[in-house]
């Protein structure tokens, strides 16, 4: 698949706007592996993904993660694995979220503002915490698990 640029005005914007889920559909949330679940801004221009996926082994790591596009990752939140390298050389704890850049798409790392995600620890609080980070202001239904 090509790869698609956005200008950081154009990735902000994208970030920026509301996102609502398609239908009612239900979706369990994973108890391992991944989730897909598509989003659209309410005029339905714009299409969205938002991702969900957790370790096969370590149930405490993964990343939740809003894409435009089909294929660019706006936001992401790790969680749960190793320290992230920024192109710079700076070593990132986890978790750490990541922000589109352009020029450098989501190969840079920040520490998780804690005000936008005081509940970090808990896998189902951070998931409500992510999507209103990232504007998700008609969620999809996504069912809690036994191990959420």
């Amino acid at each position: 698949m090509a790869e698609i640029h956005l200008t950081q005005s154009e990735a902000e914007a994208l970030i920026a706007m509301e996102k609502h889920r398609l239908d009612e559909e239900r979706h369990n949330y994973p108890t391992s592996g991944s989730l897909v679940v598509p989003l659209q801004s309410p005029d339905k221009r714009e299409q969205f993904m938002l991702d969900i996926r957790r370790g096969r082994i370590d149930l405490l790591k993964g990343k939740y993660q809003t894409r435009a596009r089909q294929v660019v990752a706006l936001v992401r939140l790790d969680f749960g694995g190793a320290p992230h390298r920024n192109p710079d050389g700076q070593e990132v704890g986890s978790p750490h979220l990541h922000i589109y850049r352009e020029g450098f798409g989501d190969k840079w790392a920040a520490p998780i503002p804690i005000e936008h995600f005081p509940r970090i620890d808990d896998l189902w609080g951070t998931l409500d915490d992510f999507m209103k980070y990232c504007r998700v202001t008609i969620p999809p239904h996504i069912e809690r698990g036994l191990f959420t």
